[in-house]
């Protein structure tokens, strides 16, 4: 009966080992050992070329795994109703570094290493390029088989109640604390006037902007999006550190220099401000907590969402295009 007895406990223990090591860093370090390194290099070639590739590729990798999990959904292009088209993914880029980096890969290990993969390797390469935090990937996810724009209708979007996005996120899986720490991935890139009109001139049904905008900055906003102007404009979403991955939106977000309405949202709520706060404490310096530290955690996680493993799934051949 003992032997039995341990026997079932050891099938019990590798039943459990093989579902939490399904996505595993090194996942490729036999059936391609060099994947990690050329997908860095793809990301750094086109970083010299593009300068806004680092958030463009940070925003694709939350955008594919918010729609059916981390899949790489988002990157499939077979008609108007394919899952990029949608209202929500407006703006997402970085299609073509993904592709360049999957043709290198199946040149070199053809069959082996999913786009999905290569979305989530690319992104923590983007962070890092970023002065960001360097951090290991899970890898072994494979390629989704549905790609389809009506599943992505419920995306957080930039004019979201508070209530609205931890609703969102906790769908997913993820906190308060994760949406916070998400929400600072705007620290990188810019966003365009046209998510901004509300927000200066429409905010209530008679009009005017949002009262958590500082006095000082909603001049400037406004110059950079003048009411009926261009609503291609582009401005930084993290004011005076667009450049550099850092806390410094969430201090923005403290004193009313929040861009994004959604970003500005997280004050509004005591669970988030609390978090939002807890990165300027007297003692967070000596004591923590550590912004980098939480937000590799909190994106380590996202890249978790609905992943396919084992025999769910595909390998694509190309990103754009079921095998």
């Amino acid at each position: 009966m003992k032997t039995m007895g341990f026997v079932f406990l050891l099938l019990a223990f590798f039943a459990v080992g093989v579902v939490q090591g399904q996505l595993r860093v090194g996942f490729y370090s036999n059936a391609c050992p060099d994947a990690e390194s050329i997908v860095s290099s793809v990301v750094r070639n086109a970083a010299q070329s593009i300068s806004n590739i680092p958030p463009v590729l940070l925003r694709l990798h939350f955008h594919d795994c918010f729609v059916e999990g981390c899949d790489g959904s988002i990157l499939i292009e077979n008609g108007p109703k394919a899952e990029r088209h949608a209202f929500g993914h407006q703006g997402v880029g970085g299609f073509e570094v993904i592709e360049q980096a999957k043709a290198q890969l199946e040149a070199k290990c053809p069959g082996v290493v999913s786009c999905a993969d290569i979305v989530a390797l690319a992104a923590r390469d983007a962070i890092a390029l970023a002065n960001g935090p360097s951090y290991e990937v899970p890898t072994g996810r494979r390629d989704g088989r549905v790609s389809d724009v009506s599943l992505a209708a419920n995306m957080p979007d930039v004019s979201d109640s508070i209530r609205q996005l931890k609703a969102k996120f906790l769908q997913k899986g993820l906190s308060e604390k994760d949406l916070v720490l998400l929400s600072a991935a705007h620290t990188i890139g810019t966003t365009a006037c046209f998510f901004m009109t509300k927000r200066l001139y429409k905010f209530s049904p008679a009009g005017g902007s949002d009262p958590a905008i500082n006095p000082d900055f909603l001049p400037q906003l406004q110059s950079i999006c003048p009411q009926n102007g261009d609503v291609n404009v582009r401005l930084p979403m993290d004011r005076g550190s667009e450049r550099t991955f850092d806390k410094q939106i969430l201090d923005n977000i403290r004193n009313g220099f929040a861009v994004l309405e959604s970003d500005a949202r997280l004050y509004d709520d005591e669970t988030t401000r609390m978090v939002v706060d807890s990165y300027f404490g007297i003692l967070t310096p000596i004591f923590g907590p550590s912004f980098e530290t939480d937000f590799v955690d909190s994106i380590v996680k996202m890249g978790q969402i609905g992943v396919k493993t084992g025999s769910k799934g595909e390998i694509r051949r190309v990103c754009t295009a079921f095998n």
